[in-house]
């Protein structure tokens, strides 16, 4: 998207596939997404980071795949049969990669006009919130929209960027 002089924000749209975490709504454009799979287990790897479960073999890719509620710091919880692995496209600066989150249940599909993406709260230089693109609220919910490309940056993990290539 441009943000040229000749573009109309006010009619831009895009869609959000919405997750439940710990009981906040979260938010990745449904762009990204390439697949919704049921929890399953993970080949674990070693030397990562504890977010990061494992990883999924998806037709011949190897999938890392990252918990949400620990890379957030969330209360810890044994997955359901509602827990889902989101499978996205990250673009990095050495291309496409394709990565899992977890999260406690799919929600919704989201219409939602660009002008109504309010900024990302201010919460000092200590809170990090570079992985947030912004906040959209509804008559029921304040989502929180991710900025998947920060969120699940390969080069910020450290022993995963051996795991894809």
């Amino acid at each position: 998207m441009s943000n040229g002089a000749n573009v109309n924000e006010s009619n831009m749209k895009a869609q959000y596939l919405t997750f439940d975490l710990a009981g906040e709504m979260y938010g990745v454009e449904i762009l990204r997404v390439q697949e919704i799979r049921g929890w399953e287990t993970v080949r674990e790897i070693p030397n990562t980071p504890d977010y990061i479960k494992g990883a999924l073999n998806l037709r011949g890719e190897i999938v890392p795949i990252i918990d949400l509620r620990v890379r957030f710091m969330m209360e810890n919880v044994e997955y359901t049969p509602v827990t889902v692995v989101i499978v996205l496209c990250v673009e990095t600066e050495q291309g496409s990669a394709i990565m899992g989150i977890v999260a406690d249940a799919v929600s919704d599909v989201l219409d939602v006009n660009l002008k109504d993406i309010k900024d990302k709260p201010n919460l000092g230089v200590k809170i990090d919130t570079q992985f947030i693109r912004g906040m959209y609220v509804t008559k029921d919910n304040m989502i929180m929209l991710l900025n998947v490309d920060k969120l699940l940056n390969p080069e910020q993990f450290e022993g995963i960027s051996e795991v894809m290539s």
